[in-house]
Parts: structure tokens; sequence; C-alpha cells
């Protein structure tokens, strides 16, 4: 990522994902008028992969009641993501969309494609109900992310789209104190 992808509309694309059992159309249409996450990973039947595919389907139901859903993409097509999601106790629990990316356009669009293996590297993705990314989080594929820490994340992103004027500090938790920046705040943090 040669500039930041952060308030940019998420681009144009079609996909086909499994999800619950069934082969769906999935679209960047799909994703506006709710919270979203796009979750890219390298590839299935793979090592920590799993590890934080089997994480977000723990987090879930909680993500579902902040109104969010998640997406998870790999360049793997949608008949793999059914094999592994029917081969793996982990996958198995998933209960998201994961759509394939054979062509490596949705990883392309988020900027996170390694053209010489064609794989995605581990890219986590915030969008809000607009089609804005407001989070975005890109990892080498050796390094695992942790659900807990999106949904922190994304429920700081969440309050400060409806608190207009506020932000929120470092590790903040939902009912702590936030900050509105102005010239009084200015060296005294």
């Amino acid at each position: 990522m040669t500039q930041s992808i952060i308030n940019t509309e998420i681009k144009p694309f079609s996909a086909t994902a499994y999800h619950n059992g069934d082969f769906v159309s999935v679209t960047e249409q799909d994703l506006l008028g709710k919270w979203s996450v796009v979750f890219f990973y390298p590839a299935d039947f793979t090592f920590v992969c799993p590890t934080e595919l089997g994480d977000m389907a723990d987090h879930y139901e909680k993500l579902q009641s902040m109104g969010v859903e998640v997406y998870s993409v790999s360049t793997d097509t949608h008949f793999t993501h059914k094999a592994w999601h029917d081969s793996s106790d982990t996958i198995g629990k998933i209960n998201y969309p994961m759509i394939g990316d054979p062509t490596g356009v949705i990883s392309r669009n988020f900027g996170v494609m390694i053209e010489e293996e064609g794989l995605a590297l581990r890219g986590t993705f915030v969008i809000n109900p607009e089609g804005q990314i407001k989070v975005a989080e890109v990892h080498d594929l050796g390094i695992g992310r942790s659900a807990s820490e999106l949904v922190r994340k994304i429920q700081a992103a969440q309050y400060v789209a409806t608190h207009d004027g506020e932000v929120c500090p470092a590790a903040w938790q939902p009912g702590e104190e936030t900050l509105a920046p102005s010239l009084d705040l200015v060296g005294k943090i």
C-alpha cells in the first residue's frame, strides 16, 4: 500500500462465497447499509489461517449483535471453502460467508495481493455502512490476528461515527471516557 486506503470507498467486485451450506453471490453492494469486516487470509488447509477463522467464528455472534457482517476472503475457490468447511471441526463452526477470490480481484482491490504467490496477506478491513474503509490492518503471513481486538476497534469506530467531535484514546473500551479534541487539551494528555 503506497497510499492510505482509509476513508476510500470499496471498489466493485463480484464473487461467489460458501455460506451456510450454499454457494451465494456477493458484491460490494452487499457490504453497504451495515458495518462489515473483510478478512483476508492466505489459503485454506493451512496452519495459522484456521486459528484466525475459528477465532472470528467464536466472536461472530458478538459482531452480529453489533450490526456487523464478516466476510472472509482467500484466493481459493468457493468449492475449496466448502471442502475445508466440511473437513475441519474448526472451520465447520463458521457461519459467515467465505468468499472465493481465485482471480485475485478483491485482494488487489484492498492492496493485499502477493503477486508472486497468488495469495493474500492477512488483511483486515472494517467498512462503515456507507462503504468507506475505516480500519485497515495488514499482517505478514506468520502473524495471526485477534478477533477480540477487532471487536474493540469496531466498537471505537462505531462510537466515533455516532459521536461527532469525540475520539477514542488508546485501549478505549465501551463506557470509558473519550476525548473531545480542543485547544484546551493541547499538551495536557
